[in-house]
């Protein structure tokens, strides 16, 4: 089972110094990749009264594929996207940037999409948040065209391309595609059409039903459900034992990946997260 982390975006600010301190350690901690979260936009809660979402305009949060773009030249960590809300940006625009980090990485991109909650963001995006399910599906299939074929033409609901294509293509042809899912059609849309998911719930009973319906999906849809990676997360509470008691859960449950997210811990500094992530390594025994 591969381990890394989630990079705490909300918690260590908006330093360029720090995103690389980051990175940097958290290789040499051994971890082998690092997850990143997505918003493109935060509301602001004196206009959007009653907003009980956990971010707002005033959290910070990096660029997941920009960012991804600088980490690429000083680690070799693997970069994971959990998640890009595919269906508020542009198909063809998302698969260029996404093969462009996959290239400048060597390979090293795995790109977790999915829907996402904030309508705020798809408002401004020039998105429609009520059809955001069956555009994702369009738009994975085009993104996987778009990383293979030179040139292409596609006429759908949502997206049309006329004989056009990225140059140069990612290393990955094409790039691994993981969906979020927390509720039964996405655990059906993952089976069909993804390389791999992340539950939102841990190893127990309402994982096991997730899975079954992930499996019973992908079957249906002619696929081999052990192809399909899975991929955990377990948030810091200070124990290093009961982190690695979770870890070992995880693995019991199939699980190909986890991450360790230090994320809403009450860690102040980045000091504080990589103490905690270095303690958590060698809990694991990664160092």
């Amino acid at each position: 089972m591969q381990i890394g982390v989630v990079f705490p975006q909300t918690e260590i600010g908006p330093d360029g110094g720090a995103v690389r301190s980051y990175g940097q350690r958290v290789e040499e901690l051994g971890f082998r990749h690092v997850l990143a979260y997505d918003h493109v936009l935060g509301a602001d809660r004196a206009v959007h009264q009653g907003w009980d979402r956990p971010y707002d305009s005033a959290t910070t949060f990096h660029e997941p594929l920009v960012m991804f773009g600088f980490l690429a030249a000083l680690t070799s960590l693997e970069l994971v996207t959990g998640i890009i809300i595919l269906p508020q940006r542009q198909t063809a625009l998302v698969a260029k940037q996404a093969a462009e980090v996959d290239l400048l990485s060597g390979g090293r991109l795995r790109l977790g999409v999915g829907l996402g909650w904030n309508y705020v963001e798809y408002e401004a995006l020039g998105q429609d948040f009520a059809t955001r399910g069956r555009r994702i599906e369009e738009q994975v299939a085009l993104m996987r065209r778009l990383w293979t074929e030179p040139s292409l033409s596609h006429a759908g609901p949502f997206d049309r391309i006329t004989g056009a294509g990225i140059a140069p293509l990612p290393v990955q042809r094409p790039i691994p595609v993981w969906f979020g899912a927390q509720s039964a059609p996405a655990y059906r849309r993952a089976g069909r059409l993804a390389d791999g998911w992340f539950p939102q719930v841990q190893p127990g009973p309402e994982l096991d039903q997730a899975r079954a319906v992930v499996s019973q999906a992908a079957t249906e849809a002619g696929r081999d459900p052990a192809t399909l990676g899975m991929e955990g997360r377990i948030t810091w509470r200070g124990d290093a034992g009961e982190l690695a008691g979770q870890a070992a859960r995880w693995q019991d449950a199939g699980a190909s990946h986890v991450s360790i997210n230090t994320m809403g811990a009450g860690l102040a500094t980045l000091d504080d997260h990589l103490a905690a992530l270095a303690e958590a390594a060698r809990a694991l025994r990664l160092t």
